[in-house]
């Protein structure tokens, strides 16, 4: 019987291996880090800014970009979403304080949005294009993080519904529209800057708000109010003030609530808890319960929906900007990807199939970057006294709401499998925008209520259709596709019920992009969108352009080889 010992000892010894202990963790073929780059490289959105007007802003405008596609900048958006908000209701001796606090890359965030006018500066200033350069400017910004756009929001769309109430408009607008950020709880007054929320929907009604049961007692002091309810999603809990939706003596009426009163004392807003929600987990979303809660009338009573609708057409403006630019960053993402990386024999950047994918994404992302800022151009001039910009953004920004974010989470998907199974790794920042991706279409009404918003604004305003078919006859002649679009769009608009709305607005919206394309786009890109998003020469998902197209043409204006 032979030991194992021994029997080891008689057979031949493999060769030493070579003293090279770090073989196994050379790094090849894989991408550098995106950052620093320029999130402002984008000729769609800088050709936009200078149509739309504000071209003035452009230098600004690429500064931020430059700083939101810093290695610094980046760093803030992953680590605010990876230390979450945290709810603490009380203090530790007892006391309930219910704040939220957060990692302080969520404060260096918000400091530099408030900061570059992206809160609610465009207010205070005169100069044409105001709101426009705010828009472009959440089109760069947002590459950093898409959750501390929402206080910035609502902080900016608070302002026109507040003006519905002079008095308060008078004390509370030169906070609204300073460019300070201060987070602490105080009296409003005595801050810098100030941040405005909004509390609409209830658990038993949600977009249906005339269902709302929170109620509004009359404390015999004018103007005075005391609200006792329980609101469902009331995202950025730590605002200074929040526009509210409560039942009045007479009517479902709008409601301005500080967190702090003006004597110091903090006013009842306790947070139940913060929602655990799928994406957007640098923003704590709440649910506060309101008990004697001190509340000022912003308009008449019975008027609450028609005053704070005006701040709902600002905020669905910008989901669609916050679309936008989850499109373009993801599709950077995917084209640095596709450059660095090689298989098969050649960089994925070269290989045909990829080519074809990344060219559609581009025009996909460069009509939802058009369209918007030809709505913040809308705005801009409606709220200057302009009556035709003011019909046609009632019209387009409820059907660029519901198209562009409901191309979000197919088109970040899209990008993300561009970079394979390093997009599905949460280290790549891909899963963290497709995670966002669904809130747009679901924040300030879900597609079917934008879709119905457009049937209904069809009935009640007859100037609204009037200007959408302006706008498109701006291009007519140009493209015969788009021509016979536009044609069967007015022969669809009259026989359309409630059942077919989503099929009416999203013919709408390809009809609009298009009409932009055609008119201010290079001819590749206005071509390709037409053959493939009106023509009918197209798949049923991103990456089957047909023969002939120019991709390369497409590519270039999209992803310009830097390097």
């Amino acid at each position: 019987m032979v030991s194992i010992t021994a029997q080891s000892q008689s057979q031949p010894q493999p060769p030493s291996p070579s003293p090279r202990p770090d073989a196994t963790h050379d790094v090849t073929n894989q991408p550098p880090s995106l950052a620093p780059y320029d999130a402002s490289d984008d000729p769609a959105l800088l050709e936009g800014l200078r149509r739309e007007g504000a071209g003035w802003a452009e230098d600004g405008i690429r500064q931020l970009g430059v700083r939101a596609g810093s290695a610094e900048a980046q760093e803030w958006g992953e680590l605010a979403n990876r230390y979450e908000p945290v709810l603490r209701t009380h203090d530790r001796y007892g006391h309930r304080v219910d704040e939220v606090e957060f990692h302080p890359s969520w404060h260096h965030l918000m400091r530099t949005a408030v900061a570059e006018g992206l809160a609610g500066a465009p207010w205070a200033d005169d100069r044409p294009g105001a709101h426009v350069a705010r828009t472009a400017g959440g089109l760069v910004w947002g590459h950093t993080e898409a959750g501390h756009g929402c206080p910035t929001s609502m902080t900016y769309a608070a302002v026109p519904a507040l003006r519905a109430q002079p008095d308060l408009a008078k004390v509370y607008e030169p906070l609204l529209t300073s460019r300070e950020y201060d987070p602490e709880l105080r009296v409003p007054t005595e801050k810098p800057g100030l941040l405005a929320g909004m509390g609409m929907t209830e658990k038993q009604g949600g977009s249906d708000v005339r269902t709302n049961t929170t109620t509004a007692t009359p404390t015999g002091e004018a103007g005075v109010y005391t609200l006792r309810g329980h609101k469902w999603f009331t995202s950025a809990p730590m605002c200074d003030v929040f526009l509210v939706l409560a039942q009045a003596p007479g009517g479902l009426s709008c409601f301005l609530v500080p967190r702090v009163l003006p004597d110091g004392s903090r006013n009842t807003f306790r947070i139940q808890r913060l929602k655990e929600k799928l994406g957007n987990r640098s923003n704590a979303s709440s649910e506060p319960e309101f008990d004697r809660t001190v509340a000022w009338l912003v308009g008449p009573e019975g008027r609450g929906v028609k005053t704070i609708i005006e701040m709902v057409n600002c905020t669905r403006l910008d989901c669609v900007m916050s679309s936008a630019t989850l499109m373009r960053k993801t599709l950077v993402e995917a084209g640095h990807h596709a450059r660095h990386r090689s298989a098969f024999g050649a960089r994925l950047i070269d290989q045909p199939l990829m080519r074809n994918v990344l060219a559609d994404l581009a025009l996909e992302s460069e009509a939802a970057t058009t369209l918007t800022l030809r709505l913040a151009g809308a705005a801009d001039r409606a709220v200057r006294g302009d009556a035709g910009e003011r019909a046609f953004r009632r019209i387009a920004t409820a059907v660029g709401k519901y198209w562009v974010t409901k191309r979000g989470p197919a088109f970040t998907a899209e990008a993300l499998e561009c970079l394979g199974g390093n997009g599905y790794v949460e280290e790549s920042g891909m899963p963290r925008h497709y995670r966002e991706a669904p809130l747009l279409s679901i924040w300030e009404g879900s597609g079917n209520v934008n879709a119905l918003d457009v049937l209904r604004a069809l009935g009640r305003e007859t100037d609204t259709a009037e200007a959408l078919f302006a706008e498109l006859a701006l291009a007519r002649g140009a493209d015969a596709r788009l021509d016979t679009a536009v044609a069967a769009l007015k022969d669809q608009l009259a026989g359309t019920d409630q059942a077919g709305a989503r099929r009416l607005v999203e013919r709408m919206a390809l009809a609009l992009q298009a009409s932009l394309l055609v008119r201010h786009a290079p001819h590749p890109v206005a071509d390709a969108f037409c053959a493939t998003r009106l023509g009918g020469d197209w798949g049923h998902a991103f990456g089957t352009l047909p023969a002939g197209t120019d991709l390369d043409a497409i590519l270039e204006r999209a992803l310009p080889d830097r390097n």
